[in-house]
């Protein structure tokens, strides 16, 4: 009896517990899980650290190796990506074509996905093609490569070899992938803007939301089907936000559904805190390395969608060490570099061209406003004088504009790969990396049309920032949209000034980027401003055929953008001119509303806004009259009532 009385007991307890439990176990939370993902993009194969202009250190493969592994050691299963732009920014990049150093140097840092920036096709079909078979000849680890929306335009000559290369290294739409028990599905997109930065790529850009979408769509099905799980929806776009945190991505995020993470690319944006678009995260961890981005997004059982629990920017600084196997790699490279590249130039890697005791502005300055500039003042000369002692001929005006400005100079010495990562884009047509001068001429209506690109146009595309050599100009920002030029001369060596006649040819050197961008400046104008380059005749050249005016020196070599640079900074004679220690006047920017200031020079433009003004005037002139008037004649008819 009493071991029944206590099994009882015992029963009653245990049921007792059992109900006391009950709702803390209805309250339990559902299960947690998490997905890491780490991102770059524009790199733009800046493998060493750089200095900015306050003489900070920033940047380099071996301490992002350092801060990679320290997320690692957090969470082993985080995945890193990045957002296009790996290459064409450094010496490193003129093996591109034939050894794939950015790709073999992605795979040793253990990168799981990337996707094509516009530069990835700075050399064209045939440099990329020979760029994805170098990384596969090489047998060492490179990322996944994913693009939705840049399609071959045929499958011929160089477009061909480039398809074989596509398929050789598996560059597909999307990418279904595993890690931690968490399935991701990467796809990646090319933006309007970069494909317009991208003349010579030849490629088809497709609808970028429909082929999005699509990727988005096929991957997700394919995911449920095959493994049963609904997958982290990643995009690697190269499209950019813009300074407000719109721009490309913001609408990619607001017309796709089904992305959760956007890594913007492109626009070198640093994005401290993520934008959140209906559900999608965009995220973006600047150029060069600077920083290393980690994103963590957290679901439970029952959500429909992540959300993004963490996000951080990890500095890639001096306060990181070297990882010792990295940096090895690195040292390697540079002799490569040093023996298969600048060797044909006569100079190496670390070789110190001149002392620079100036602080010249940083590439975010030259983009920020107009401006007169030092930086740009010291470039647009360098191209002048470079082609003059290449050629024996008077050049009357250079060019240079802020996009192809790749990077400053800091205080201190200034070495060859510092003056090549500063105009670091393209190739010549002699295949060999670095765009090559080129001299056309203009007429001088549109020399004065290219000045008024920089004061109007620049505005709405800050890369069509122009600095010159060869020109002084006056800008009145309260003007007419397409007149706010007040003057433009020419100013000769021996200083004295020049004004430019319409109709007279001016010989105009500038780099091969810029010329292939002329055109840019109708479109971006509306059809109002022209500028046609032109051979010594005066006869408009075909833009397909402009590497036939790049400028060769006597031994026939092309006249590299960089190496003009190189060859200026060298004649100095150990240490920069003191004429660039700041701006010396050769663009004023002024903004009043001084009648002369605004209405001297008037162009069609102007006069046509006046005249609209005027006739607006005018029949608001009769309006009031004709109000006036029936104001009286009321007034007059109530008096007679009376």
């Amino acid at each position: 009896m009493k071991l029944t009385r206590r099994i009882l007991t015992l029963l009653l307890a245990l049921l007792l517990a059992l109900c006391a439990a009950a709702p803390a176990l209805a309250l339990a939370p559902p299960i947690k899980t998490q997905a890491t993902i780490m991102f770059t993009h524009d790199m733009h194969s800046h493998f060493l650290p750089a200095v900015d202009e306050t003489g900070s250190e920033y940047g380099g493969c071996a301490r992002l190796k350092t801060a990679i592994d320290s997320v690692r050691a957090e969470n082993p299963d985080a995945i890193l990506v990045d957002g296009g732009d790996f290459s064409m920014g450094s010496l490193f990049q003129t093996a591109y074509s034939s050894s794939a150093l950015e790709l073999r140097v992605m795979g040793a840092l253990g990168y799981d996905a990337a996707t094509f920036g516009n530069h990835e096709f700075d050399y064209r079909a045939a440099g990329l093609a020979s760029m994805l078979n170098a990384a596969a000849d090489s047998g060492d680890p490179i990322p996944a490569i994913v693009e939705c929306n840049y399609l071959l335009p045929n499958r011929e000559g160089d477009y061909g070899a480039l398809g074989d290369a596509f398929e050789r290294v598996g560059v597909a739409p999307y990418l279904l992938l595993e890690r931690g028990g968490v399935w991701y599905a990467i796809t990646g997109v090319m933006g309007l803007d970069s494909d317009e930065c991208a003349p010579m790529s030849g490629m088809v850009l497709a609808d970028r939301f429909e082929r999005t979408q699509q990727a988005v769509d096929a991957a997700r099905a394919e995911c449920v089907e095959k493994n049963g799980a609904q997958p982290l929806v990643v995009c690697l776009s190269h499209s950019g936000t813009d300074a407000g945190g719109k721009g490309e991505d913001y609408e990619l995020a607001r017309k796709v559904r089904g992305i959760h993470l956007i890594v913007s690319g492109h626009t070198h944006s640093t994005l401290p805190e993520p934008i959140e678009v209906g559900g999608t995260w965009i995220v973006s961890a600047g150029e060069y390395s600077k920083n290393l981005g980690v994103a963590t997004m957290t679901w439970y059982d029952g959500d429909e969608a992540p959300f993004l629990s963490d996000y951080r920017l990890i500095p890639i600084d001096g306060s990181l060490p070297d990882d010792p196997e990295i940096a090895a790699l690195v040292e390697r490279y540079k002799k490569e570099v040093d023996e298969n590249y600048l060797a044909r130039f006569g100079l190496s890697f670390d070789q110190v061209l001149a002392h620079n005791p100036y602080s010249f502005e940083s590439v975010d300055e030259v983009y920020a406003s107009r401006h007169d500039s030092a930086l740009g003042s010291l470039l647009s000369d360098a191209y002048r004088w470079a082609a003059e002692e290449a050629t024996g001929e008077r050049v009357d005006l250079a060019l240079t504009a802020s996009g192809v400005i790749r990077e400053s100079f800091a205080v201190g010495d200034i070495t060859v790969s510092d003056v090549f990562n500063a105009a670091s884009l393209g190739i010549g047509a002699d295949g060999v990396p670095g765009y090559p001068l080129i001299a056309v001429y203009l007429t001088g209506a549109d020399v004065k049309n290219a000045i008024e690109v920089d004061a109007s146009v620049s505005e709405l595309m800050p890369a069509a920032r122009l600095y010159y050599s060869g020109a002084e100009a006056e800008y009145n920002t309260r003007r007419m949209f397409f007149n706010r030029t007040l003057s433009a001369r020419l100013s000769r060596p021996d200083g004295t000034l020049e004004e430019i006649d319409n109709d007279k040819l001016y010989r105009v050197v500038t780099g091969l980027y810029c010329g292939q961008m002329l055109g840019a400046a109708e479109s971006s104008s509306f059809g109002l401003l022209t500028i046609t380059a032109r051979d010594a005749n005066g006869t408009p050249i075909d833009m397909d055929r402009l590497e036939d005016y790049i400028v060769h020196d006597a031994e026939g070599n092309e006249v590299k953008e960089w190496y003009a640079i190189a060859s200026y900074l060298r004649a100095m004679g150990g240490e920069v001119d003191e004429k660039y220690a700041g701006p010396d006047g050769r663009k004023t920017v002024i903004s009043s509303w001084r009648p002369d200031k605004l209405l001297k020079n008037p162009n069609k433009f102007t006069l046509i806004a006046a005249a609209a003004v005027l006739l607006m005037l005018a029949l608001a002139a009769v309006v009031v009259r004709a109000l006036v008037r029936r104001r009286k004649k009321r007034a007059a008819g109530g008096k007679g009532k009376k």
